[in-house]
């Protein structure tokens, strides 16, 4: 298989990290982001060049841009774009969430991934093909009570994807993507030591990795599920 450059947001642990260490041990080339700083300079310290990871929270519009500028100028837009960076609410009756972590889950979910969409997809429109995958979730198609905020960015997640796949050239590719349920710090923030009754994320990459690095313009506009 030839050598992609797969781009990974919220690289530094859960599905993120599991990806990025997936991905290069099958050869591939990754360049990530995470907003921990000591998450990135762990990545940089276990995988160096080509491999490329970064400091940036993507709710912040320019500081992804810059982010974006570099990417692009050391090595071009990516084959794989994997807007994965998300948080969950604490476990709480919506109206009960506070105003700024209610902000802070549309801010990361939502707009971090318009940002880098923006940012990264013209490169790859340019270019004439790409796999954009925005990581949605089983509650981006179905909802419990309280995490509604994570359920309402993981809806909108669906439908911006869905959108974007009507405006993309025919060899191009966008999905939005449930994972499925996997035994991260997020889902242990959910579910407390129920989550230990599902995959880790390790495990859940070996059979995830593959099936996104099969993705293309077939899949265009497709709700998928990884498998587990």
């Amino acid at each position: 298989m030839a050598n992609h450059r797969i781009l990974i947001t919220g690289a530094g642990r859960g599905l993120g990290l599991a990806m990025t260490e997936k991905f290069i041990e099958l050869g591939h080339t990754v360049v990530g982001c995470s907003r921990q700083k000591q998450h990135v300079e762990a990545l940089a310290k276990r995988f160096g060049p080509p491999h490329c990871f970064d400091a940036v929270d993507v709710a912040d519009n320019a500081a992804v841009g810059r982010w974006a500028k570099a990417v692009l100028a050391s090595g071009g837009p990516p084959d794989l774009l994997l807007n994965n960076a998300a948080i969950v609410n604490r476990n709480a009756p919506l109206v009960d969430v506070p105003p700024d972590e209610f902000s802070s889950v549309i801010d990361i979910n939502i707009k971090g991934t318009y940002h880098v969409i923006c940012h990264f997809v013209p490169a790859m429109i340019e270019r004439g093909k790409g796999v954009i995958v925005n990581f949605s979730s089983g509650w981006g198609r179905s909802t419990s009570p309280e995490v509604a905020p994570y359920c309402a960015t993981k809806y909108a997640v669906e439908g911006l994807t869905l959108a974007l796949a009507q405006e993309l050239p025919t060899d191009m590719c966008a999905v939005p993507l449930n994972p499925g349920i996997i035994n991260t710090d997020m889902l242990q923030s959910c579910f407390g030591a129920d989550a230990a009754s599902y995959p880790t994320p390790e495990k859940w990459a070996k059979k995830a990795v593959p099936f996104l690095l099969a993705l293309g313009p077939k899949d265009n506009g497709k709700s998928l599920t990884a498998p587990q």
